[in-house]
């Protein structure tokens, strides 16, 4: 797939899927902003490892989940040319712990933090998009979102909606030329999944098809099909990643 001289931008774009998500661009030809909210050192390293790509990537701390911050991300993405072409909304966080138990400021910042971007960056990404009819957005959920997952229900309600907003954004947006699609990661290596407790992990890979984690490139690979032209007549669609857990 070649991105050539596509505008392109990735929030939660510097770390883990979305690191994997901007190189994966940046390797194709695209101009690449990937927005990020604090880790300048990751930021950093990033760009450092575009210099060599076909195309270029471009950092902007901003948050996202404000409109501000996402305005100010789209609007550095589109400067030169005034249009964006992809808008890949990767930016989430989790915060696991029992319903019963689970704090006021869990459940406000996984909500925060896994849809107000989402909202945000889309509303200001469409109009990007509109005056040239084009345009393609994916969406990074969860197969939490889908099977639903004991000790995340701040986190399956979240990714849950991010398939549903999918579904129903693609409608909206359909008669305009832009397709709006999602993926649904299962278990996957990041500094995210590090963190859950090992015992954990190894019973979601035990039982998958595939018997192994995926990595952060097999969900790019999966975004980037998405936002090609290969898959011009896909749109509110969700695409499985994980091995075969589900």
């Amino acid at each position: 797939m070649k991105f050539n001289n596509s505008i392109v931008v990735v929030t939660g774009g510097t770390r883990g899927i979305g690191k994997a998500i901007s190189l994966l661009f940046a390797r194709a030809g695209a101009t690449v902003t990937a927005a990020y909210l604090t880790n300048d050192a990751a930021a950093s390293e990033l760009v450092h490892e575009a210099e060599s790509l076909d195309g270029t990537i471009t950092v902007v701390k901003a948050d996202v989940s404000t409109s501000v911050g996402a305005q100010a991300v789209i609007n550095h993405a589109a400067a030169a040319s005034g249009y964006i072409d992809i808008l890949v909304n990767n930016a989430g966080i989790i915060r696991d712990g029992w319903l019963a138990m689970m704090s006021d400021d869990d459940w406000d910042a996984v909500i925060k933090t896994n849809l107000y971007p989402m909202f945000h960056c889309c509303k200001w990404g469409i109009r990007k998009m509109m005056a040239r009819r084009q345009g393609s957005i994916v969406n990074i959920s969860s197969i939490s979102g889908i099977l639903g997952a004991a000790g995340q229900t701040n986190y399956s309600a979240s990714k849950g909606a991010i398939i549903s907003m999918t579904k129903s954004l693609a409608r909206e947006v359909g008669p305009m030329g832009i397709r709006v699609n999602a993926v649904a990661a299962g278990m996957i290596a990041t500094d995210m999944t590090a963190g859950l407790k090992q015992n954990i992990v190894e019973k979601t890979i035990s039982g998958s098809a595939l018997g192994r984690i995926g990595t952060a490139e097999e969900v790019a690979a999966a975004a980037a099909f998405l936002a090609s032209d290969n898959a011009s007549y896909i749109t509110g669609q969700t695409l499985v990643v994980d091995g075969g857990i589900i």
